[in-house]
């Protein structure tokens, strides 16, 4: 298959894209397009592309993934992005993605255990919910792992970090208007706690 390239752009002051047949084919740096012989309107031989692409590149996109994982963890979908910053070909994404979670660089079940046993004592269920849905991954998966740790936790966890809160507010519910008490629980809602442990918690100030 005969390929030409029809146009080179300089990304930076090291790397260029180049464009094979019209559409953007892969980034490379200024020194390989010289080694390569590779310019506007040369031909780009088959064994060329094919080293260029499934040797150079793919090393180059694992390797990327290995340096991201390295410095801190990451979910698939996080480490997709920074690799597809890289201009990366989606082909090699995948391949680099598969490669590191072979060797469980890369595993989403454990980054949500991570996250959650991390910030369960200080956020809600839902905004716990909400961050990592965020970072790409699902609600299927998450909320058996959600439960499963808060089962391991006595008490009732958002119950207490209610409280908390509510105290750092001082609420006091014997001095304090309807309108502000509204203003207090719209602002747990946002938090992300049901209102049922909200008012749960609010009661409990009313016996104490």
């Amino acid at each position: 298959m005969k390929r030409y390239c029809t146009d080179i752009t300089e990304l930076d002051k090291k790397r260029c894209k180049v464009y094979l047949d019209g559409e953007f084919a892969f980034v490379l740096y200024k020194g390989e397009l010289k080694e390569y012989g590779i310019n506007v309107g040369a031909e780009i031989s088959e064994t060329t592309y094919e080293e260029i692409t499934t040797v150079i590149l793919s090393k180059r996109c694992k390797l990327r993934a290995m340096n991201l994982l390295q410095k801190k963890d990451y979910t698939t979908k996080q480490l997709r992005d920074k690799l597809d910053e890289g201009l990366y070909p989606k082909e090699l994404v995948d391949e680099a993605i598969e490669y590191v979670r072979s060797y469980k660089y890369l595993d989403d079940e454990r980054y949500a255990r991570d996250y959650i046993s991390y910030h369960m004592t200080t956020r809600s269920k839902n905004r716990i919910i909400q961050d990592l849905t965020g970072k790409g991954l699902s609600k299927e998966m998450l909320h058996p792992i959600i439960e499963e740790l808060y089962a391991e936790e006595s008490g009732d966890i958002e119950f207490d970090q209610i409280k908390v809160l509510l105290e750092k507010k001082h609420y006091d519910p014997g001095s304090i208007d309807y309108k502000e008490k509204q203003k207090i629980m719209a602002f747990l809602m946002r938090r992300g706690f049901q209102i049922s442990t909200i008012r749960k918690a609010m009661d409990y100030f009313d016996e104490v």
